[in-house]
C-alpha cells in the first residue's frame, strides 16, 4: 500500500511551472499510488465551480485521468480553494473529505486537517473564515458575475498581503494548545496537516502518550509530498530532475 499526502501546491497562471511540475508528479508518481489525499489549497484562487481557469481545466483533466487509472483521489478544502464543490469532483474523480476527517493508517487512526483552523492567535484571520464559512455569504458571492467575483477577491488578497505583512510570524503558525486539544477531541495520535508551509515531523507527548504531528509543504518554488509505504513516513521536496528527503526536525 503506498500513499501520498499533499497540500498547498497554489497552483495559478502566474507559476505555470509548478503547475507543470504538478502534472508530472501525477503522471510519474500518483499513477504508481494507491491513493492521494490533496489536503487543501490545491489551487490560489477558485471562485466557482463555474469559473474554471483554462489553466486548471488542465489540471482537472489530467487528475480524471489518474482516478480513471484506479488511484483513489480524496480533496480536502482550504483557505484559498474553499469553494470547490460537488461538480469540481465529478470533472475531477475526486472524493471530497470534511475537514477534519479520521482516516485509518496502519491500524492507527490518523486526523487530516487543513491545518488554518489550528492558527487560532491569529485571531484576525479566524473572524475572516468564519465570515466566509457562512452559507449566506458563500451564496451572495456566488450568485455575483465572474468578474465581480475576481474582483473581490483581489481586494482580499490585497487586504491580506498588507496586513500579514505587519504580523509576527508565531501567530500564523498553529497553537500547540490547539493542536493538542483537537487531537484529544478526535482521540488521535497522529494528525497530518498543511497551510503553514512549514514541513516537519513533531514528536509530542499527550496525556503522556508519544503522539505525531506531521506538517505538509508548500509548492512555491519545488513539490513536497508525504509517502507512506511499508509502514514508514517520508516527507521529500522534489523537482521534475530529483527528489531528496526534506529537513524534517
Amino acid at each position: 500500500m503506498k500513499l501520498l499526502f499533499i497540500s498547498d501546491l497554489h497552483l495559478c497562471k502566474e507559476r505555470p511551472e509548478i503547475t507543470e511540475l504538478f502534472l508530472d508528479f501525477l503522471q510519474h508518481q500518483v499513477r504508481e499510488a494507491d491513493a492521494l489525499y490533496i489536503l487543501g489549497d490545491l489551487f490560489e484562487v477558485w471562485i466557482g465551480d463555474d469559473a474554471v481557469e483554462p489553466g486548471n481545466q488542465r489540471v482537472i483533466a489530467a487528475l480524471k485521468e489518474v482516478a480513471n487509472h484506479g488511484v483513489r483521489i480524496f480533496f480536502m478544502h482550504g483557505n484559498r480553494d474553499f469553494l470547490i464543490g460537488d461538480n469540481f469532483a465529478t470533472m475531477s474523480g475526486c472524493r471530497i473529505l470534511d475537514d477534519p476527517s479520521i482516516i485509518d493508517l496502519n491500524g492507527e487512526p490518523t486526523l487530516l486537517m487543513h491545518g488554518d483552523t489550528l492558527c487560532t492567535d491569529d485571531r484576525e484571520y479566524q473572524q475572516f473564515r468564519a465570515t466566509v464559512h457562512d452559507p449566506e455569504v458563500q451564496r451572495d458571492f456566488l450568485s455575483q458575475s465572474v468578474a465581480r467575483r475576481y474582483d473581490i477577491v483581489d481586494h482580499y488578497r490585497n487586504e491580506s498581503r498588507e496586513r500579514s505583512k505587519q504580523k509576527p510570524q508565531e501567530i500564523m503558525d498553529v497553537n500547540q494548545n490547539a493542536v493538542i486539544s483537537t487531537m484529544k477531541q478526535h482521540h488521535v495520535r497522529r494528525l497530518i496537516h498543511g497551510h503553514t508551509h512549514r514541513p516537519a515531523m513533531h514528536s509530542l507527548l499527550i496525556d503522556g502518550q508519544q503522539a505525531q504531528r506531521i506538517v505538509l509543504g508548500d509548492w512555491y518554488h519545488q513539490g513536497s509530498v508525504l509517502t507512506l509505504e511499508d509502514h514508514h513516513f517520508d516527507l521529500q521536496s522534489f523537482d521534475k530532475m530529483n527528489a531528496r528527503s526534506a529537513d524534517t526536525g
